[in-house]
């Protein structure tokens, strides 16, 4: 498929801001605590952590990379604290602000469209709030996720040897024992998150729910 050109990932990542903002507007109190899909953080943490990406600019990443000593899981925890409101009401008032903003870390504009996606599923999800995307984004986030290192963030060691096959779109990718799902289960399994065991089938589901648990255990 054609990489989603640059003119409209922002367009895409603001709408998710809205839509972001739309779920959580009414959210319980005792919510806003419920563990997401990232290890360690809240759903309230997670928010804290897309405040603080979209106020990102080239040099402030580097400042904080500085601080945290190189060490990147360091400085996002760095981020979250910074930009983590005394209450979740502030934190939310903050994303709002922060909704049209256009900076974000030095990185791929792709990677604005993941984080978009893949950080409000690991918000929704808990939550038992499910969202509708954009094919066109989610498409996007998978084909950049699925060629780029673990390392950096993706899941390219993780397909070794296996397809992916979206079952309700053209997205296709790799060669090898096939794994089919929803492109965002792909998505999501290819970022490292969990997802149901009815979610991904196909010869080569197997294989990555293996690497994928491997991957997850070893984060703890």
């Amino acid at each position: 498929m054609a990489p989603r050109s640059s003119s409209s990932v922002w367009p895409a990542v603001h709408e998710e801001r809205r839509a972001l903002i739309a779920d959580l507007e009414d959210l319980p109190e005792d919510a806003w605590q419920r563990p997401s899909l990232c290890p360690g953080w809240s759903v309230h943490d997670v928010l804290a952590h897309l405040v603080d990406t979209a106020r990102t600019t080239r040099l402030g990443f580097l400042r904080g990379m500085v601080r945290a000593r190189f060490d990147f899981d360091r400085s996002n925890a760095d981020g979250v604290r910074k930009h983590r409101g005394s209450s979740p009401a502030e934190t939310l008032e903050a994303f709002r602000s922060v909704q049209h903003r256009t900076s974000g870390p030095p990185a791929p504009r792709a990677t604005r469209l993941v984080e978009a996606v893949v950080h409000g599923e690991d918000i929704r999800r808990p939550l038992g709030i499910v969202r509708s995307y954009s094919p066109g984004a989610v498409d996007a986030a998978l084909a950049y996720q699925a060629k780029t290192s673990v390392k950096l963030g993706g899941g390219r060691e993780l397909l070794d040897g296996l397809s992916l096959a979206a079952d309700d779109g053209g997205f296709r990718h790799g060669s090898g024992d096939e794994v089919r799902g929803s492109t965002l289960a792909l998505l999501l399994a290819v970022s490292g998150r969990p997802v149901r065991d009815d979610e991904l089938s196909g010869p080569g589901a197997g294989t990555l729910r293996g690497r994928l648990s491997a991957q997850l255990f070893g984060n703890h």
